[in-house]
């Protein structure tokens, strides 16, 4: 058994363990062992987990004073958490009532993992109170496992393309309509700022397979496919290869990043001078705009658009985002599930498309504004895909096959022959 599938396996041990205690079949919305049972809940310190900086502080200092004063007694502790590594610290704590945040936020590609493996209470029950169907459908989905919600989301967030419009102006290109004019603009930009130390046409680090998924996606590529109730790697299909390739081209001709980066921290070398061009989700425009940490006075020189795909219509980006769920061994349910509602609320849902991202409920999303910044956000989520909905999906993620395979490719090696690889690697962890 590989790692990823024991660490998996070990939550859902502590899940049927759980429920052995505390419930008596599939069906049950009864809070797990430990927790409250009606009426007012016991004051208590809750952790939440929120990941990267896609959360402003604003909101959480909104959030952490909201929740204390409706509940008097108790506390909110928020702890950040990096995304690199994110599944095997979720894996390890959601096991154990000592260890466990009350509540967290995971990435809507690895909550199916978490949800069909007993890691988080169901909360289906909740369902009309946090909006109901005015929630991001595929979202819900993405937490739901034989008809009971699990997660819900948070924010949704669709990568569009920030570029500097003195740049573009010096080499005399147009906002591209297409994928080979957005390609050509990206090599054009480095070739015309070659006097720039690490400059890139377009910001590509070695790692960062979720931009790199747009590619492969855009020539009808896939990195896994469900065949005869099997999922199996689809990497070095023809189509895939042709994304690939693409991809290898402009980690050669167009990028300046590190071949072996992440695409954390995408201010700081766009704040540097580095950057022609980058695919960010709109929260990049606030680290811009921080006057601390960014560049404000850079704003003035910055345009948007939604990415192209070959066939002029806006690319396939990855829909990012996030789903939030309550810990199955938390001992505090009752105040958790408050929590995920006040994280639903109008008033927190808000303030993401005040800060750039896609709220979870779409009645919300005119709060985005009207503004290049919310053409670009509303174009790109229109043709935004999802990662494979295999229930196993965050066991690839975890095991970083994809970080591996872009950083190889970046580094000039045989694609035919690293994609056949990480075809049978995700096989492997899909299995």
């Amino acid at each position: 058994m590989n790692r990823a599938r024991l660490l998996t396996a070990g939550i859902a041990a502590a899940a049927l363990a759980l429920s052995a205690c505390g419930g008596d079949g599939d069906d049950s919305t009864e809070p797990a062992a430990g927790a409250e049972t009606g009426g007012t809940p016991e004051p208590a310190d809750l952790r939440l987990w929120i990941n990267g900086p896609d959360t402003p502080q604003s909101m959480r200092d909104w959030l952490v004073a909201e929740f204390e004063e409706r509940h008097p007694g108790s506390t909110l502790t928020i702890e950040e958490q990096q995304w690199e590594g994110l599944v095997d610290r979720l894996t390890t704590s959601l096991g154990s009532e000592s260890e466990t945040p009350d509540v967290v936020e995971v990435g809507n590609t690895q909550a199916p993992t978490f949800t069909t493996v007993g890691a988080f209470s169901d909360i289906t029950d909740l369902l009309p109170d946090l909006g109901g169907e005015d929630l991001l459908q595929g979202f819900v989905d993405a937490g739901t496992a034989d008809g009971r919600t699990y997660a819900v989301p948070l924010y949704a967030g669709s990568a569009y393309v920030f570029y500097r419009k003195d740049l573009f102006a010096a080499s005399g290109i147009e906002v591209p309509t297409t994928m080979q004019e957005f390609v050509d603009a990206a090599v054009k930009l480095k070739q015309d700022n070659a006097g720039v130390a690490n400059f890139s046409g377009f910001w590509l680090p070695g790692q960062d397979w979720r931009d790199g998924a747009a590619f492969v996606w855009d020539a009808g590529g896939d990195f896994a496919v469900e065949e005869d109730g099997e999922w199996v790697g689809a990497l070095s299909t023809p189509e895939s290869q042709a994304g690939l390739e693409l991809v290898q081209r402009l980690f050669t001709e167009a990028s300046g990043a590190p071949k072996d980066g992440n695409e954390a921290d995408g201010h700081v070398p766009f704040c540097a001078g580095e950057v022609g061009m980058a695919l960010r989700p709109g929260w990049l425009r606030g680290s811009i705009e921080d006057p601390e940490l960014g560049c404000p006075d850079m704003m003035a020189n910055v345009g948007v658009f939604a990415l192209p795909g070959s066939d002029g219509e806006p690319a396939p980006v990855l829909l990012g985002g996030s789903n939030i769920a309550v810990s199955a061994t938390s001992p505090n349910q009752e105040l958790a599930r408050d929590l995920v509602e006040l994280m639903l609320s109008d008033e927190f849902q808000s303030q993401y498309a005040e800060n750039g991202l896609t709220p979870a409920k779409t009645s919300l999303a005119s709060g985005l504004g009207t503004d290049e910044f919310a053409a670009a956000t509303v174009e790109a989520v229109s043709n935004a895909k999802l990662t494979p909905a295999a229930a196993g999906w965050a066991s690839v993620e975890g095991s970083r096959i994809l970080e591996d395979l872009f950083v190889a490719i970046a580094n000039g090696g045989d694609i035919q022959q690293l994609a056949e690889n990480a075809d049978a690697a995700i096989a492997d962890q899909l299995d």
